[in-house]
């Protein structure tokens, strides 16, 4: 067997396509509940009456980041079976919800609905004139029974069995480890930007959410932020010290970056980013490192898994997350203000030929 082929093709690719797919849900409930929740709005688990504007808004998103281990079991089944996976992948993801697996339970499940429904394609032959049953009836009949009944008695209760532990191993943490942790979780948040490294350290702090345990998550929010506020901050450092360290088209970009970054959508960094990227990799995995540190160390718990500073609100603690997201910004911004060589004035003319539309002509 070709094992990097498997864990490329079997194991990664379904987890970032899944995750891919689950963050556009994550913004949605999250965004949701944190505009009931600022609003005053409280989630409602059953009513027969009309309830009000803002606690509709937190019953929404609650019901929307409730059924995560659902999306993310459909999504990475999908990846792995394409549409045959669908139902399994979604009986999976609910069945962890009842066995208190949690969003691991989910990912765990989705692979093996997965897997099930390609082997159930390629293994299970019947007579020609019945090929017709093979997608309506026969794969999603067995592929959904047969992972379903996996995650009921095989894997569902070792897995909230472990989820139980890390639970009371994340509570147990003395205030040496809880930075240390949180100083890896920002570090490993921050570095790629949003990419493979971010998704995977987010699947992780989202199944410790999922049981309750807020404190990672909200080092992962932290860490998408530090960036853009960091490079604004690098930006005045640059005023106050007379060191020009943007181009005017730099500056035109953090003009988008900064309250993109507000919301927690680091992506509007990325031009800056790979202008210079290991110098940016160095001020970003720092700012993310300490501010995620402090973020753990004092207690920050965002109760939504996104949304940025809308998150605030949730928190029980939000002037623990805002301080250590302003000692994140400035150890980004100064590290990168005083790693980034000045602009020279050969760049700012290149810069300027670059955009020159002089020659443009439109017969």
């Amino acid at each position: 067997m070709d094992w990097k082929n498997f864990m490329k093709k079997q194991l990664k690719e379904p987890a970032l396509t899944a995750i891919s797919y689950l963050i556009p849900v994550v913004v949605a409930g999250g965004f949701l509940l944190a505009i009931g929740s600022i609003m005053g709005g409280a989630s409602v688990a059953n009513t027969k009456h009309v309830i009000g504007l803002w606690d509709a808004f937190s019953t929404m998103g609650g019901q929307i980041l409730g059924l995560l281990p659902m999306v993310v079991g459909t999504g990475v089944a999908f990846a792995i079976a394409d549409k045959p996976g669908i139902a399994p992948g979604m009986l999976v993801g609910l069945i962890s919800i009842v066995v208190n697996a949690g969003f691991l339970g989910g990912l765990v499940g989705g692979y093996i609905a997965g897997w099930v429904t390609v082997a159930i394609i390629k293994y299970v032959k019947l007579p020609k004139i019945m090929d017709g049953m093979m997608p309506t009836l026969i794969i999603p009949l067995f592929a959904s029974g047969i992972a379903g009944l996996i995650m009921f008695y095989i894997i569902g209760t070792p897995i909230s069995a472990l989820m139980t532990w890390l639970t009371h191993f994340m509570n147990g943490l003395n205030s040496h480890q809880l930075f240390f942790y949180g100083a890896i979780i920002g570090l490993l948040a921050s570095v790629d930007y949003g990419g493979a490294i971010n998704k995977t350290v987010f699947a992780f702090v989202l199944a410790l959410q999922s049981q309750g345990i807020n404190e990672p998550i909200t080092c992962l929010i932290l860490a998408s932020m530090v960036t853009p506020f960091g490079y604004t901050l690098a930006f005045f450092l640059g005023k106050i010290f007379r060191k020009r360290i943007y181009t005017d088209m730099e500056v035109e970009t953090l003009k988008t970056a900064f309250p993109m970054g507000i919301f927690e959508i680091t992506e509007g960094s990325l031009p800056l980013v790979l202008n210079d990227l290991w110098r940016s990799v160095v001020a970003t995995g720092a700012g993310g490192a300490v501010g995620g540190g402090f973020s753990m160390l004092w207690g920050a718990d965002s109760h939504i898994p996104a949304t940025g500073m809308l998150a605030i609100p949730t928190m029980t603690k939000p002037m623990a997350f805002i301080g250590a997201l302003l000692i994140g910004t400035a150890v980004t911004g100064i590290v990168y203000f005083l790693l980034k060589k000045p602009v020279t004035a050969e760049t700012v003319v290149k810069e300027e030929e670059d955009i020159d539309l002089g020659d443009l002509k439109i017969d």
